[in-house]
C-alpha cells in the first residue's frame, strides 16, 4: 500500500494528460531518470470547463500507465470523477487517485466515488472545490472516510475568482491553513501548476507551500510542454522540473537550539501583547460603530453607506506600501471589520 506520509517532501509529477502511449512513456522515463519524482501522475479523463477541448484518452490510456509502472517502478496516479472511472482504474491496478476540483464541488459525485471505493486501501487525494467553500472540501473527505477509505490526503490547487490576477486560481492560503487545522492527520500537497496557470510563478507558490509545512507538491511536467494537448502554459519539461525542485527550500519544523527557543519565546510574547492591543482597539472601533448605528436609527437612515465605505477602503489601501502590508490582506481585513460593524448596527436597528 502506498504511504502518503512515507517521505517529505513527496513529489508527484507528470503530464496534465496522457495523450499517447509514446508521450506518456517518454515523459515518465525522463521523470524517473531525474531521481526526484516519487509518484507519476497523468490525466486519463479530463473534465473541461467548455466542450470541444481534449477530454482525455479514457480507458485506452490505462495500459500505458501500467507500462509506466513496469518500466520505471514509479507508482501511478490518475483523476477519477465517477464510479466507472474508479472500477476501471482499480481493475488496472492504478496506485493512487485524486478527486478534481469540479468533482469535489458535487457531493453526489463524491458519494458515488466513495461507494465505488468502499473499504479500498488505494490512497485518495481530494482537491479543494472550485469555489472558496471549505465545508465542501471537508465534506468530501468525510464522505470518503464514512465508506471506510482511510488512506486520504488533500490537494490545494487554488480557487476560482473574478477579475485579473497573476494566478489562474487564487491561492487563498488561509483556507488551506484552515483545512490543515481541521484535518491535521491528513497530508496536504500543493498543486502550483493549477494555482499559477503558467510556469513563471511555480517556484514562488511552491516555496510558500513548503514554508507552510505542506507534505509535498504535485507539478505538471510534459516531455514537450508547448505541444501539450491541454494546459500547455503551466507544464514544464522534466529538466526544468529538476531546476524547480532544487530551488525549493524545505526547512525543518523546529530546532532544539536553546538560543532559538529563547528568541522565539520573546518575540511570540511581543506578538501576544500586540494581539491584545489590536483586539482592544477593534472593540473600541465597534463601540463607535454602534454609536453610529444609534444615530442612523434615530434619523431613519439605512445601515449601508457605500460611498463612505469606499472612502475608508481607498484611504487604507493608499497606505499599504507605507505600512508594508499587501492590498490583498488589507482588503480581507477591512471587509471582516465592515461585516462586523454592519452586524452591530443591524442589531441596534432591530431593537
Amino acid at each position: 500500500m502506498l504511504d502518503l506520509k512515507s517521505k517529505k517532501p513527496l513529489i508527484i509529477a507528470g503530464p496534465c494528460s496522457a495523450e499517447t502511449s509514446e508521450q506518456t512513456l517518454q515523459t515518465a522515463e525522463a521523470l524517473a531518470a531525474t531521481g526526484k519524482v516519487d509518484i507519476f501522475r497523468a490525466g486519463v479523463w479530463k473534465p473541461r470547463t467548455k466542450p470541444g477541448g481534449f477530454e482525455g484518452a479514457g480507458i485506452p490510456a490505462l495500459p500505458w500507465l501500467v507500462e509506466v509502472k513496469k518500466r520505471t517502478g514509479m507508482p501511478v496516479a490518475i483523476e477519477v470523477a465517477n464510479a466507472k472511472h474508479v472500477e476501471s482504474a482499480l481493475a488496472f491496478g492504478i496506485d493512487m487517485f485524486w478527486i478534481g476540483a469540479r468533482t469535489t464541488s458535487n457531493p453526489f459525485s463524491v458519494q458515488e466515488i466513495a461507494e465505488a471505493m468502499r473499504g479500498s486501501d488505494t490512497p485518495v487525494l481530494v482537491k479543494n472545490p472550485m469555489n472558496a467553500d471549505i465545508e465542501l472540501w471537508n465534506g468530501a473527505v468525510e464522505r470518503l472516510a464514512k465508506c471506510n477509505i482511510k488512506n486520504l490526503g488533500l490537494i490545494h490547487r487554488g480557487f476560482s475568482g473574478y477579475g485579473s490576477s497573476k494566478y489562474r486560481n487564487t491561492p487563498m492560503w488561509h483556507l488551506a491553513l484552515e483545512i490543515k487545522k481541521r484535518l491535521p492527520e491528513l497530508p496536504i500537497f500543493c498543486d502550483p501548476s493549477h494555482i499559477c496557470g503558467n510556469r513563471e510563478n511555480l517556484l514562488e507558490v511552491s516555496q510558500r507551500a513548503a514554508d507552510l509545512n505542506f507534505n509535498g507538491v504535485m507539478v505538471e511536467s510534459h516531455i514537450t510542454p508547448d505541444d501539450a494537448w491541454s494546459d500547455a502554459k503551466q507544464q514544464v519539461t522534466p529538466t526544468d522540473l529538476v531546476g524547480l525542485l532544487n530551488s525549493i527550500i524545505w526547512r525543518a519544523e523546529g530546532s532544539d537550539s536553546v538560543a532559538y527557543q529563547n528568541s522565539l519565546d520573546e518575540l511570540r510574547g511581543v506578538i501576544d501583547r500586540l494581539d491584545d492591543e489590536i483586539l482592544r482597539l477593534l472593540s473600541m472601533r465597534m463601540e463607535v460603530a454602534e454609536g453610529i448605528g444609534f444615530i442612523k436609527r434615530e434619523n431613519n437612515v439605512m445601515i449601508l453607506q457605500p460611498s463612505r465605505w469606499n472612502q475608508i477602503v481607498d484611504r487604507v489601501l493608499a497606505r499599504s506600501q507605507e505600512l508594508g502590508l499587501s492590498e490583498e490582506f488589507l482588503k480581507i481585513l477591512m471587509e471582516a471589520i465592515h461585516i462586523e460593524s454592519i452586524n452591530k448596527q443591524n442589531h441596534i436597528m432591530q431593537k
